[in-house]
């Protein structure tokens, strides 16, 4: 089934992360206008993406303006985040906190933002989970809380968007091939992993209109893991 977004508008945050490259190729594909909010201001790395820069996605004021000074908006994709992994008797406080910063509050403030945003005209917002989120293993327990607190922040706000035509969905990939992950993990078994090409045709199916029914969902994209 194709997903045609031609005209539409979309943000996607984490734009330059190991999944958002495929994702912002997959939605320019299918015709959307891409809003990419970053702190730099570097060149997109997709033609015809318009880079936001010096966003600060943990700041409410920053995320506020970011989403006041757009167009009608049909889609917010939740890309931005990032993994920090350590035994639970070795990690700070200050560490869970900078866990639940990077990947829960940048998804709380936008989807509370772009919610305001479509209230009246409807829409869809689609989050980032993680398996270890769903899938209890030890050694990065704060990413692991941080990411479980986004399905939960997925299914809530999916429950208070009922009937405003706003469908609230996330993914949940296992560990992705990426650059990133190759370097960090050299000796792990490759094949088994899941492409961010995978996760992004998810995530696309999930923002699409073909999407009528799908909310409060979070969607294992777990390859052959």
């Amino acid at each position: 089934m194709s997903s045609d977004l031609t005209g539409r508008h979309v943000v996607i945050t984490g734009a330059r992360g190991g999944l958002g490259g495929a994702v912002v190729e997959a939605f320019a594909a299918a015709g959307a206008v891409c809003h990419l909010p970053e702190r730099s201001s570097s060149p997109p790395a997709v033609p015809d993406a318009h880079v936001i820069g010096g966003v600060d996605l943990t700041s409410e004021e920053a995320v506020r303006a970011l989403y006041a000074g757009l167009p009608g908006l049909w889609a917010s994709i939740h890309l931005a985040g990032g993994y920090a992994g350590k035994p639970f008797t070795e990690l700070s406080l200050a560490e869970l906190r900078q866990q639940l910063d990077i990947n829960l509050t940048t998804a709380f403030l936008c989807c509370r933002e772009a919610a305001r945003k479509m209230a009246g005209t409807g829409g869809r917002i689609v989050n980032v989970s993680s398996r270890a989120a769903l899938v209890p293993a030890g050694g990065s327990i704060a990413y692991a809380v941080s990411k479980a607190a986004v399905v939960a922040l997925t299914a809530c706000l999916a429950e208070e968007a009922r009937g405003q035509n706003i469908l609230v969905n996330a993914v949940a990939p296992s560990t992705m091939d990426t650059p990133a992950n190759r370097s960090a993990m050299p000796r792990a078994d490759q094949a088994r992993w899941t492409r961010p090409a995978e996760v992004a045709r998810a995530i696309l199916w999930l923002a699409s209109p073909e999407n009528t029914a799908t909310s409060g969902a979070v969607l294992p994209v777990y390859g052959n893991a």
